[in-house]
């Protein structure tokens, strides 16, 4: 019996190379109807999405392979990145016949075609993509002594305690403004560089550092200087010098597609001497921003009055935040900084972040550009635009929001298969070393603690049950149990495997600002820090989980297993999610090593049959 597939994007029978071609590669097709089915031509319909080029090329026929007839054509893909839709007819000599796409035989007219993303191969940093990063909220991370808020912009204060919960009631106005500052400093960063270090950490990932009214950043003041609650600019150059003797190198959070209505820029109230936008049209920074009229209406980013949008075509922008000598871009990377990851690249025009791609890539060639983007980057519209993230001369890579909802999906009573599915799109439709280099994360300032998601039962209905929620006993023991496999998946696949500050813990908390709060310092779950600490330490000794190619062994169900091949060496990660035991049986030649618990396991007629526990998981070479 033949393969049961006419076509399969992802099996070497029907197309060679697997996944993204580089520009002017050559793509080979084969179909594979069944002979009974009478067809005697058969041709692909490939359709660019940004060249608007469409073309027929007719395939010849090659073989009968038992029941199948087979087909197949051999082409050039474009010199020029391209994004290509393709999909397939076949018909008779009596001129009957159908389509094929990836639902199957129909005639409707309607078509859902294989995407082929054609890329411009371009240098992309290994060091990201094979080591491990560890994302830090700086006011909640580590405070050296209690700040003096006064002179500074915002409105600021500061809690005494450090174990506060992070405010989160509205003020007389019904707005949450981030005004409570906890402390923490980038001195304080840097004394914990020997604990980021004993986790295997490579790479400091920081939320906006710059000064801002609010505790996030995420609304800039001043994108010159270094918000004085967390220090100075010198501060941060000892930060990446000292971080960088510990192989450590450090990214920083760039939001420039809006500023803060309390900034340097726009100066709604005055603070800064400078005249803003808000205050004069005649301000430099005018033609930054969008009034309608001037000055009481203005474009904002998502209509946040606090965010007004900037104008990233402005010639004075560009040359301020990218082509100027002592562009931010510029600056802060000569400062010490190995890379930039954009805030909301939905928002940013393509040609804005190509032009960010080309300054690093010519002056910086070793520094690392992600984006923010939720979705499958390579087939993302936004604002009713075909995004152009992943075709070589913009972003390096982009944090991998799909991995972590496939993988909390999978780990709530779902399905691997579902899991390897969503994972074997990206990994068809990215570039390699797009995917190999995209941040995989199991949770983000954005997004609620890792261990409350995964162990909470029920969603408390209002804020402030939300606000003092804990888990219980059982809660807190199934999802520590399921963290422990979120995080070897996280630590084994392909990409920088990222820690949220705190998850590795064991932090709790909903939505911001509960997942916001600080760091638990003298009161971790010492446990699960050992753990993620042994995922580190493997994760810096094992090429083939920081290099290596995938396989995927099973996915099904609660059992999950794949594999890390390079160079000849295998490092195979099994995962049973379910809350019952389950017999796993594996093909295996010679002796297999647990690298978690150096346990060995001896195979019977060259096969491993393993009873994994609940909740458990393996790390076999």
């Amino acid at each position: 019996m033949s393969e049961p597939f006419v076509f399969d994007s992802r099996h070497s029978l029907c197309k060679t190379p697997f996944g993204a071609v580089s520009c002017g590669g050559t793509v080979t097709l084969c179909c594979r109807p069944l002979a009974s089915e009478g067809f005697t031509h058969c041709a692909v319909v490939l359709r660019g999405e940004f060249s608007g080029n469409e073309e027929q090329v007719e395939f010849a026929w090659t073989a009968l392979e038992g029941e199948r007839t087979c087909f197949s054509a051999e082409f050039s893909v474009p010199e020029k990145p391209d994004l290509i839709w393709y999909h397939f007819r076949f018909w008779r000599d009596d001129g009957s016949g159908c389509v094929l796409d990836r639902s199957g035989y129909r005639g409707d007219g309607l078509v859902d075609p294989w995407q082929l993303t054609v890329y411009e191969e371009t240098p992309t940093p290994p060091w990201f993509g094979e080591g491990v990063s560890y994302q830090i909220f700086p006011d909640r991370f580590c405070r050296l002594s209690v700040p003096d808020s006064t002179g500074m912009v915002g409105g600021r204060w500061v809690h005494e305690n450090w174990a506060d919960t992070p405010e989160w009631r509205p003020d007389p106005d019904g707005e949450v403004r981030n005004r409570d500052f906890f402390g923490g400093s980038l001195a304080g960063i840097t004394s914990r560089l020997p604990y980021l270090a004993n986790l295997g950490v490579t790479t400091l990932y920081l939320c906006p550092i710059f000064e801002s009214a609010s505790n996030h950043r995420y609304n800039t003041a001043d994108y010159s200087k270094i918000d004085p609650m967390l220090g100075t600019e010198e501060d941060f150059r000892t930060l990446c010098s000292k971080a960088g003797e510990m192989g450590i190198r450090v990214i920083l959070d760039g939001v420039f597609n809006h500023t803060g209505s309390q900034s340097l820029y726009f100066n709604v109230d005055g603070f800064y001497p400078t005249v803003g936008a808000a205050q004069s049209l005649d301000s430099p920074y005018a033609d930054w921003f969008s009034f309608h009229p001037w000055p009481a209406d203005y474009d904002a980013w998502w209509g946040i009055r606090t965010l007004p949008a900037v104008r990233e075509d402005s010639p004075s922008y560009i040359q301020y935040v990218i082509e100027g000598e002592d562009s931010v871009i510029r600056h802060w990377l000569r400062a010490g900084a190995s890379g930039w990851r954009l805030d909301v690249a939905d928002e940013l025009p393509d040609w804005f972040i190509e032009k960010i791609r080309a300054v690093m890539q010519r002056d910086f060639p070793d520094a690392f550009l992600l984006g923010e983007v939720w979705e499958d980057a390579s087939t993302k519209i936004a604002y009713s635009q075909r995004r152009r993230y992943l075709l070589g001369r913009e972003l390096h890579s982009v944090m991998n929001y799909p991995f972590r909802s496939a993988l909390l999906a999978y780990l709530r009573d779902g399905d691997a298969a579902l899991f390897c599915e969503a994972m074997e799109t990206l990994r068809e439709n990215y570039p390699p070393s797009a995917f190999s280099s995209a941040m995989n994360f199991l949770g983000t300032h954005d997004t609620p603690r890792i261990l409350t998601v995964l162990g909470a039962d029920v969603l408390p209905e209002s804020r402030e049950a939300r606000a003092g929620y804990r888990l219980s006993p059982a809660e807190l023991a199934r999802g520590s149990a399921l963290l422990r496999l979120a995080a070897l998946v996280l630590f084994t696949f392909p990409g920088t495997p990222t820690i949220l500050y705190g998850d590795e813990a064991g932090m709790q908390g909903f939505e911001d600002p509960f997942n916001r709060g600080t760091y638990p310092w003298d009161r971790e779950d010492q446990d699960l820090l050992a753990w993620f600490r042994k995922l580190g330490g493997l994760r810096r000794k094992q090429v083939s989980l920081q290099k290596g190619g995938l396989q995927w062994l099973h996915a099904s169900g609660p059992l999950l297993a794949f594999a890390r091949i390079w160079e000849g060496r295998r490092v195979v990660t099994l995962v049973n999610a379910s809350p019952e035991s389950q017999t796993f049986s594996l093909p295996w030649s010679g002796t297999a090593s647990d690298l978690l618990t150096e346990r060995t396991y001896a195979p019977e007629d060259e096969t491993l049959n393993l009873l994994l526990p609940p909740y458990a998981g393996l790390l076999l070479c």
